[in-house]
């Protein structure tokens, strides 16, 4: 598997692109006008590939709260082989964010069991957001 990165809307952020429309917008019924809400260009883009097909995508945004991760998303075909989880160990590793204290992220409440096994804590109460109970979930990163 190869992990690209870019925080330019170039042919990774296609790629991306694609795979959030393929799965929050076509399978889940996200608005597309949610999903796509004019905040990509703030963000550095993340897309697994495997066989040089794109098959997992997840952004991120560095605020002063940490490093948030969103939009975490894996082709229906490539589900449960790990391809998620390889995404999102890179980007807690990445030397990008080498001084973050904190990474964080609302999950979907079906997705709570997969990021905890990354570390991952809930915190707060569930919310709804496009219609889909979520839940705040951090990692604290210990030096």
């Amino acid at each position: 598997m190869e992990i690209k990165q870019t925080d330019q809307l170039d042919n990774i952020y296609q790629d991306a692109r694609e795979i959030r429309r393929h799965v929050f917008v076509g399978e889940q019924g996200i608005n597309e006008a949610d999903e796509f809400d004019g905040t990509d260009s703030d963000a550095i883009h993340f897309v697994a590939y495997q066989g040089g097909q794109p098959v997992a995508t997840a952004r991120t945004t560095v605020t002063a709260d940490g490093v948030h991760i969103q939009r975490v998303a894996t082709e229906k075909e490539y589900r449960h082989k790990g391809y998620a989880k390889q995404l999102l160990t890179t980007i807690l590793q990445s030397p990008m964010f080498q001084d973050t204290p904190r990474f964080y992220l609302g999950a979907q409440a079906t997705a709570i069991g997969f990021y905890e096994t990354l570390g991952f804590k809930q915190y707060g109460q569930p919310f709804m957001e496009v219609g889909i109970k979520h839940v705040n979930m951090e990692k604290l990163v210990t030096s």
